[in-house]
């Protein structure tokens, strides 16, 4: 019987996750590096998109930005927390479209693009597909640990994005 091996699919031993938390007025991003089992804070804050000028403008402040983190960082794979219902159409609509600049950049960046549902993040960083925001921040301070007290939520939530997406490499 011979044996045969399976080759793996990324060779490189540290690897960098990114996720982001699309919003209509910032988003949330963080960034780790997986070396081997073990999550390393990198950075993590707030994309902040522009409040003035017409929606076209916002939206091409964001892509800049985003651009710079990703020349700054080379994730391997970017995580990315998919839209979720809402009563309110105008925000509904601004981050889609935000989630569609995010989306462009990464795919023209020639980055793995990983979309979660909110549920699925917070169940792979609590256990529960329903913890709240605080629940969420502790244990992502916890894993990487981080002190997480003074860090607007959609940065945790962003590295809670990215510590999800990471199980994928």
């Amino acid at each position: 019987m011979s044996k045969t091996s399976i080759p793996m699919q990324n060779h490189k031993k540290n690897l960098v996750v990114m996720g982001i938390d699309p919003g209509s007025v910032r988003a949330g991003y963080g960034i780790l590096k997986k070396e081997g089992h073990k999550l390393v804070h990198l950075e993590n804050g707030l994309i902040k998109i522009r409040k003035s000028g017409d929606n076209g403008e916002k939206l091409c402040s964001l892509e800049k930005e985003l651009k710079i983190l990703i020349s700054k960082y080379s994730p391997d794979i970017v995580g990315l927390e998919k839209l979720f219902a809402s009563k309110n159409l105008k925000t509904v609509i601004e981050v889609a479209e935000a989630r569609g600049v995010i989306r462009k950049v990464v795919s023209e960046s020639g980055i793995k693009l990983k979309e979660l549902a909110p549920q699925t993040v917070k169940m792979s960083v609590t256990g529960s597909g329903r913890a709240d925001k605080k629940s969420v921040s502790k244990m992502v301070g916890l894993m990487l640990n981080i002190e997480t007290r003074f860090i607007i939520d959609d940065a945790t939530d962003a590295l809670a994005i990215a510590i999800a997406s990471s199980d994928e490499i």
